[in-house]
């Protein structure tokens, strides 16, 4: 019943807005300025459309405040413009889309030099990201008359609030047709190729990062789109453009440059490992990697894609061998000289994702390359680095799952059964496999038995060997595997066998987890000690609460339709309840004298006899003074 007092508060906004002479900055220095513009404050919604107070929020937004305020209050009106300007009021979005003037001054921002602020170019990307929501006709307009905007896009791709802003304009228009309007547009204007010339060495990293991640988010956004609208006639510009094979190659061609560059190397290969992605819809909108078999065009490696990095395969496997050159790096445990680096490790990630198409001709020369036994060597080499073990695993997984090889079609969806698995055979005698496998761990062995440390990589090793395993017993290529193993030397397959039935096999005996533990807790209270020696038989306690156990569910567990009336449960019979023997063996009476004799020990009686002190609870006669019978 506070409304009969009229106890609501009114906001000091209200109070400062009765005055003519108000400024924006005294209503920005309000605390509660953003909650009453969130909640319509009507007087304040009037006050901010003001066509100077827009275009002075505008101005907060897009330049640079003076150098020589003091840092903490320097960027406060400049951010507390942006979370106005964004706060979702439908009247301000109106007359910010609406006028042209006002757009303008915001465009403004991008005509400035590089590096943009990156503070001031999130509040510039993150109003016009609301504004492409909100009033997307108008805005995309707008864009599409300033022949400048896609050039400017890509001068300042380095700043990640403008490589968001691209992307905005892909995600935040709903309407199909409009969408398709402005992937339609953005293709004209050659979005994707200028994308990929960034790719280049003699641009700078940042730039690199931003234009690669730019190309792998399109392909993903495209490819999800493709699968929430299944009935559109039109396919996506966009990714069309980027699997076309000469675009590819043009990729490919700036990072083989004269130099090798890193950072455009792993860029490059980012926006591969994009393409070969495949994927397919699960429930509720997430996405899960497309098995082989899937016919969807987003489920489908385009044939121009993998031709593309065909002809370039010899090239990624020089990088194994020579890498770009890396300072030597001190560990804790030894010297890497040279270390694996990012480049090498992208690349054994791009042949795992091509092993994972199953193409015959890019297994071929997988083969005649040796790559995949370059890889193992450098699995033994680099003792401590699980993500390249990792890799490699993943490589090895995937040949020895691999039934057979995808003939050369225009999409690679289908197999061919008839297609023999070369690349197995290549994995157990070309690069020995096995040998190397019992040779590592012998030597792991030795190691630790001279009181060494463990190899890095022997977890790995243990799931690559119960791979093989699995593929002898149950996979798709078990008679192949079985032969391949049945081909080699007789000391080897000895010792393979061996291996498996004794170390292999203690070892996952070890990794198995149980799940309950026979071992007693012990409490940390102190009285703990003087009852830990006392002597009830453990072993017929156990036995008894087996016996008591061992049908628990059946002599006390309700089945599931008891629970469908409520009134039934009252009814479940419990006659089997009386053949449960509860007695438990043990010496009564040493036990009980033991507890009295603690009891005697530890606890003190309350023997109040001689004591000189007052008793407390004694009913006593309380006597008042006068004066105190006076304040009474």
């Amino acid at each position: 019943m506070f409304w009969k007092f009229d106890l609501h508060s009114s906001s000091h906004i209200d109070t400062l807005l009765e005055r003519e002479d108000v400024t924006l900055k005294e209503l920005m220095d309000e605390e509660d300025v953003l909650q009453e513009c969130k909640a319509q404050n009507r007087k304040l919604i009037e006050f901010l459309l003001k066509a100077e107070c827009l275009e002075d929020l505008v101005s907060f937004i897009i330049e640079e405040p003076p150098q020589d305020m003091d840092e903490k209050i320097r960027y406060k009106y400049p951010n507390i413009s942006c979370e106005l300007l964004t706060s979702d009021v439908s009247q301000m979005n109106d007359r910010l889309g609406e006028d042209e003037s006002l757009l303008m001054k915001l465009y403004s921002f991008l005509l400035n030099d590089s590096p943009l602020n990156p503070l001031l170019a999130s509040f510039f990307s993150k109003v016009l990201s609301i504004l492409i929501s909100r009033k997307p006709e108008q805005i995309v307009d707008f864009l599409k008359k300033k022949r400048d905007f896609v050039d400017l896009i890509m001068k300042h791709i380095g700043t990640s609030a403008i490589m968001d802003l691209l992307l905005r304009l892909l995600t935040c228009i709903e309407p199909p047709q409009p969408r398709q309007d402005v992937l339609n547009w953005l293709n004209e204007e050659k979005i994707i190729q200028r994308l990929v010339e960034i790719v280049h060495p003699s641009q700078e990293e940042d730039r690199h990062s931003n234009a690669s991640q730019s190309l792998c988010e399109i392909v993903r956004l495209s490819r999800d789109q493709m699968l929430q609208i299944q009935n559109s006639t039109e396919p996506d510009p966009l990714l069309a453009t980027l699997e076309k094979q000469e675009i590819i190659e043009q990729l490919l061609s700036n990072i083989f440059h004269k130099e090798k560059n890193e950072s455009a190397i792993v860029s490059a290969v980012q926006i591969l490992l994009a393409l070969l992605e495949t994927r397919r819809p699960t429930f509720e909108g997430h996405i899960e990697i497309c098995p082989p078999g899937m016919s969807h065009s987003a489920c489908s490696v385009n044939k121009s894609v993998l031709e593309a990095i065909r002809g370039r395969l010899g090239s990624f496997h020089e990088l194994l061998l020579e890498p770009p050159k890396k300072s030597v790096m001190k560990t804790t445990w030894g010297v890497l000289d040279p270390p694996v680096g990012n480049t090498r490790l992208n690349v054994i990630r791009l042949i795992s994702s091509l092993l994972q198409t199953n193409t015959s001709s890019i297994n071929g020369d997988l083969m005649e390359l040796n790559s995949i036994g370059v890889i193992l060597d450098m699995f033994f080499k680099y003792t401590w680095n699980n993500f390249l073990h990792t890799q490699v695993e993943i490589c090895i997984a995937l040949i020895l799952a691999s039934p057979f090889e995808n003939t050369e079609n225009s999409t690679i969806t289908d197999q061919d059964s008839t297609g023999d698995n070369l690349l197995l055979k290549h994995l157990f005698q070309k690069c020995q496999l096995i040998e190397r496998i019992l040779d590592a761990w012998e030597m792991n062995e030795k190691k630790q038995a001279e009181g060494g440390r463990r190899h890095g990589y022997m977890g790995h090793l243990t799931r690559i060997a119960n791979c093989i395993v699995h593929s002898t017993d149950k996979g798709p290529n078990s008679a192949l595997v079985q032969q391949l193993i049945k081909d080699l030397p007789d000391e080897v397959r000895e010792r393979w066998e061996t291996f498996c039935t004794s170390s292999l096999g203690e070892t996952n005996k070890r990794n198995t987890v149980d799940l309950v533990t026979t071992c007693h807790i012990h409490s940390s209270s102190d009285d703990e000690i003087d009852f830990k020696e006392t002597g009830f038989s453990q072993d017929s306690s156990l036995q008894q609460m087996q016996q008591m156990t061992s049908n628990f569910i059946d002599q006390f567990g309700f089945n599931d339709e008891k629970f469908a009336d409520q009134d039934d449960i009252g009814n479940v019979s419990f006659d089997r309840v009386s053949d449960i023997n509860f007695t438990l063996n043990t010496n009564e009476s040493g036990n009980i004298a033991l507890f009295e004799a603690c009891c005697k020990e530890r606890i003190q009686q309350f023997d109040d006899g001689g004591s000189d002190e007052e008793d407390i609870w004694e009913e006593k006669h309380i006597a008042f003074t006068p004066e105190s019978q006076r304040r009474s």
